[in-house]
């Protein structure tokens, strides 16, 4: 791997108030190691997984009833190892420590809602949310769902209903009617909580006819809550519907926070399901609280009274992610609609109103931002904000240099890389390391990351798999309608036995910094040589004339294509000369293996609803197989484009 450039160096000052820091300078003074550097301490904890996350059981300050016989039982264990046997606790009592004047969330609906709850108003509503969930026969392990925009009612409902110990899933409202039931079928939910609408580009859009469609096929609904967005709530058609006022009507029942165990169901959350059936998650209320904080509080320096933002919906797990911050005593910031409504400075400018501290987004946004000729520097110079979140997909090297060239040179640019299936992260940001081009931070405390070659062997400095070597508290306890676990297993233990293999294809750097290099099931591998699409992308992304990209593996005569799919920017085409130096570039800065050996345009690039490129999804369509749940697709009709395409 070549020296990437160093892009940001936290002063003295700022790394030695983060609460990283503190922690690592404690924990090597306690547990007497050689060093206080950050990579030492790691080493540490995940050599004694034990003692570390007991650290961060006090560290965090977790609130529970009864305290932990044991921390874990077997950390080599995967899947199967058990944390914090005899702990009761409750997931929505950490979550309502605060109960003061402070606000909890600020609510952006576009330009056209606004709304703020504080932590006093917000312990009460849950308060009554119970009550009356309570009143519709919800109890400690029944599921609630929730077909709902990013809003503070949103957050509300799943507190309630976590606070009696019923798990929570969520979907948003643009996703189809197939796309909910594939979800919600499996879990066979007994109240859903569902908005009337959502406003998008300034625009109302009606979700209740969609809704219905949804109800009819989900016997399992017993009750359905819902609440007034859009000011067009009609309970007509829906069997045993209410509105959110009345189930929050005044009632003196206290809020009482049922005491559970560590591994009680809290969420349960869907794979992406663009190549069959999601997969149905199930995570811990116990190993979500203490993972969230601890990636919280130390890797993202969240503090009390700090303004926090992911810009998410409420079917990706960054919903879930950034939700928890209220415990850490935070202003959450929620914003839902088009990021670019009125203008593609819409969420800068939020962010400069709010004073936001730590803005969280997608890759995709922020290659958008500069795609649209955004100079957020010519908007403010952000000087509350310490920290820029970007998940989703790879972080291009362009714009790792936009960031900081073009929006605050002074700034924590934390990429994160984790998922759904874990509701947490496996590599992500550090408020005193460095942040180089190209690479995320680091591993995460307690997780031992690791990059391994097709044989199961470690290499540093070459490409392989993202593995885990020892079991994690927010490991998912189990796949719902899974009872003999081989889903489980399948998915995540068959390629290294005993070892989590997550799917991503990484490579480490020797100071311990991690660049992705995408999907591992979309990994290119022509002539037998493994390559990454980040790559590719990293060069075409820089190239004018192109809007967006896709690039896959075809097989063909025992060997793999590299196939590339382009969007050109409108009035451009693909023609010879542009074809040539798309492959001289990508030649020149990458390999002559990487080079494409068919490019083509289209019309549109296939993406999930969550903002992820779906290289899968086109593999198995230039493969002449059947993408069975478009419904997870933002655009699926830019599908039928790739049909036949490589045969014309």
């Amino acid at each position: 791997m070549m020296q990437n450039k160093v892009l940001w160096q936290p002063n003295k000052e700022v790394a030695e108030n983060s609460r990283m820091f503190g922690f690592i300078k404690q924990m090597a003074s306690k547990y007497d190691l050689p060093d206080s550097n950050y990579q030492t301490v790691h080493q540490w904890s995940v050599e004694r997984p034990d003692l570390f996350w007991a650290e961060i059981w006090d560290y965090c300050q977790i609130i529970a009833s009864r305290p932990f016989d044991r921390v874990v039982d077997d950390f080599h264990k995967m899947p199967g190892a058990q944390w914090f046997r005899g702990a009761r606790l409750n997931f929505a009592e950490n979550l309502l420590q605060r109960r003061d004047d402070q606000k909890a969330m600020i609510f952006w609906g576009e330009d056209i809602v606004r709304k703020e709850i504080t932590y006093k108003e917000l312990y009460e509503t849950v308060r009554k949310a119970a009550a009356g969930l309570k009143k519709l026969g919800v109890k400690k392990g029944d599921r609630v769902a929730a077909f709902m925009p990013n809003m503070p009612e949103t957050v509300i409902a799943m507190l309630a209903a976590t606070s009696i110990g019923a798990v929570w899933s969520s979907t948003s409202p643009d996703f189809g009617i197939k796309g909910v039931l594939d979800r919600f079928s499996q879990i066979e939910p007994k109240v859903i909580v569902a908005a009337d609408g959502y406003f998008y580009k300034g625009k109302a859009f009606d979700s209740q006819e969609k809704l219905k469609g949804i109800l009819n096929d989900l016997p399992s609904v017993e009750h359905v809550v819902m609440v007034d967005y859009t000011s067009n709530v009609s309970l007509d058609g829906m069997k045993n519907a209410m509105h959110w006022d009345d189930l929050i009507a005044d009632s003196d029942e206290p809020l009482l926070f049922e005491q559970l165990a560590f591994d009680h169901p809290l969420y349960i959350m869907y794979s992406s399901g663009t190549t069959g059936l999601p997969k149905s998650i199930v995570h811990s209320a116990g190993g979500t609280l203490i993972q969230h904080l601890k990636e919280l509080v130390l890797h993202s320096n969240m503090k009390a009274d700090q303004s926090v933002f992911y810009f998410t919906t409420c079917g990706w797990m960054m919903w879930n992610w950034i939700v928890s911050s209220l415990a850490v005593g935070v202003t959450m910031v929620l914003y839902d609609g088009n990021p670019f409504y009125p203008g593609p400075d819409a969420l800068l400018q939020m962010a400069k109103e709010l004073k936001v501290n730590f803005f969280g987004t997608s890759a995709k946004y922020i290659a958008s931002l500069e795609a649209a000729g955004v100079v957020p520097k010519e908007i403010s110079d952000f000087p509350d904000l310490g920290v820029i979140a970007s998940t989703g997909s790879p972080l291009t090297n362009e714009s790792f240099e936009y960031v900081y060239s073009q929006w605050k040179e002074d700034v924590q640019l934390s990429s994160i890389a984790g998922g759904t299936d874990i509701v947490s992260c496996f590599v992500l940001g550090n408020p005193c390391l460095p942040v180089y081009k190209s690479e995320i931070q680091c591993k995460g405390l307690g997780m031992d990351v690791d990059c391994y070659d097709h044989s199961g062997k470690t290499v540093v400095e070459e490409q392989g798999e993202l593995v885990c070597k020892k079991a994690f508290p927010s490991m998912p306890v189990y796949f719902w309608n899974d009872a003999d676990g081989k889903k489980y297993h399948g998915a995540y233990f068959d390629e290294y036995p005993g070892i989590w293999h997550h799917g991503d294809f990484i490579e480490i750097s020797r100071h311990g910094g991690v660049v992705m290099l995408g999907r591992s099931d979309a990994t290119l591998n022509p002539q037998g040589v493994r390559i990454g699409t980040a790559e590719i992308y990293n060069v075409i992304e820089k190239m004018d004339e192109i809007n967006d990209s896709v690039v896959v593996g075809r097989k063909i005569d025992g060997d793999e294509q590299v196939v590339l799919f382009v969007k050109m920017e409108e009035s451009q085409q693909l023609d010879e000369a542009l074809l040539k130096r798309i492959n001289m570039t990508i030649r020149n800065s990458c390999s002559p293996r990487h080079v494409p050996s068919i490019t083509m345009a289209v019309p549109d690039i296939p993406y999930t609803i969550n903002g992820k490129k779906v290289e899968i999804a086109v593999k198995k369509i230039i493969h002449g197989l059947e993408v069975k749940n478009k419904d997870a697709l933002a655009n699926p009709e830019c599908l039928d484009a790739f049909v036949g395409i490589l045969e014309s």
